[in-house]
């Protein structure tokens, strides 16, 4: 055989390339076979991860192939993540913190600044919060109660970072108290200095001279649209505003002075310890003088754009809780640096969507179908490098390596014969 000839088989076989899934485990069976022959026995786990790559290895004249993981960095350990979950959970129970603990997660996150790409300096969900210089910035009074509260979660589960430990507690708050599933990943890096803080200013405020401009200039630098705005806005159905605080509502009323917690303040919500869309009916209704009603508020119901979703929501609530779960996941990451980088999840899902379920009549080739019998080879070889239908591979970037291997190894083989 000639190496012309071999090349045009390699050629040939990359073509397959595109809807290879059903030929590479074919051609990896071939191959390891070859390699046998050659006196080569390469070790190939069946565990992998998505920066699995192949390595070529030279010795004594002899081509040989390997694959070789490059092991995954996770900045932030998934099973302390849990636990520390738990953890909040039972906070929680004891001591009803969920508005401020959703507040901390989105005065970290909601520094940042899409215009600018240099890392820490475009803000956003890094943990910067948990410093004293931006504690103390004007937006945050009072979430020093929170992030006292967090401490000691932070402090038993040192593999967890400031970053993804704020962002799940609020995750884990809202879904506590009635709201929607959040889609969340974590693998969020940390800052680690005073000074890699964001200025002041960035935060929106309660009462500004032009509600709706306002509103969209601070938003829209993050990267949102009006009815994000709107959606995220509903998140206001949980906890209560201190005059102390912030300068807004009354210092107590009759769905607060008894608490529970610590008593006082002006809530949105008669139940407002409830995630629902309350808080859109409330404004909409206008009908008790208790409930807090902010400039910022009572514009989703006065500019035509907020109104289209303001009014939406206050009638269909499962349509705000699909939105609000989408945007808050997004508000959670932004700014944020992951390790891994495509960040990872605690439930099992990709942080990117569901993985594609293994159908091996996709693999067919031409019009034809695949036998029963090929079908089922090619689920079990599918299943012995770590997939399943139920639960499959997370990328291809393994199959795509081993294909490029098979090839390597097909066109070696007809070169040697």
């Amino acid at each position: 055989m000639t190496s012309l000839s071999a090349a045009a088989a390699a050629a040939a076989a990359t073509r397959l390339i595109p809807s290879a899934t059903a030929t590479v485990t074919k051609l990896t069976y071939s191959y390891s076979l070859h390699l046998k022959s050659l006196g080569s026995s390469p070790q190939l786990s069946h565990q992998f991860l998505p920066q699995e790559r192949a390595s070529r290895r030279f010795s004594s004249g002899r081509i040989g192939y390997s694959t070789v993981a490059s092991p995954k960095c996770f900045v932030s350990d998934p099973e302390q993540l849990k636990s520390a979950r738990e953890d909040i959970k039972e906070l929680l129970k004891t001591t009803f913190c969920h508005p401020i603990l959703v507040r901390l997660a989105w005065h970290d996150s909601g520094t940042f600044n899409k215009n600018i790409e240099e890392w820490p300096k475009r803000g956003g969900a890094n943990g910067s919060l948990r410093f004293d210089i931006e504690l103390k910035h004007s937006a945050n009074a009072g979430l020093v109660n929170a992030l006292k509260l967090l401490q000691p979660i932070k402090d038993k589960y040192s593999s967890v970072t400031y970053a993804d430990l704020f962002q799940l507690a609020s995750a884990t708050a809202v879904e506590d108290a009635g709201g929607p599933k959040i889609p969340m990943r974590y693998g969020r890096v940390d800052v680690t200095e005073p000074e890699q803080c964001p200025e002041e200013g960035r935060l929106p405020d309660a009462g500004p001279p032009s509600p709706a401009t306002h509103l969209r200039d601070v938003f829209y630098r993050m990267g949102f649209n009006d009815k994000e705005i709107v959606a995220l806005s509903g998140a206001h159905t949980l906890g209560r505003s201190r005059p102390d605080r912030s300068g807004w509502g009354k210092p107590e009323t009759k769905y607060t002075k008894d608490g529970p917690g610590a008593p006082g303040g002006q809530s949105w919500t008669a139940r407002w310890l409830k995630f629902d869309n309350s808080y859109f009916k409330d404004i909409k209704e206008k009908k008790d003088e208790d409930l807090l009603v902010l400039p910022t508020d009572a514009v989703l119901f006065e500019d035509p754009s907020f109104k289209e979703f303001a009014e939406k929501y206050a009638e269909d609530q499962d349509a705000f809780f699909k939105d609000y779960a989408e945007v808050h996941a997004k508000l959670s990451s932004l700014g944020s640096k992951f390790e891994p980088p495509e960040g990872f999840s605690l439930d099992d899902s990709s942080p990117q969507g569901q993985p594609e379920k293994f159908v091996a009549a996709k693999y067919s080739t031409g019009k034809r179908e695949l036998s029963e019998a090929m079908k089922q080879k090619i689920r079990a070889e599918y299943e012995a490098v770590g997939g399943s239908p139920d639960k499959p591979l997370r990328s291809n970037y393994f199959l795509n390596i081993m294909i490029a291997v098979a090839v390597l190894a097909l066109a070696t083989s007809l070169v040697m014969n």
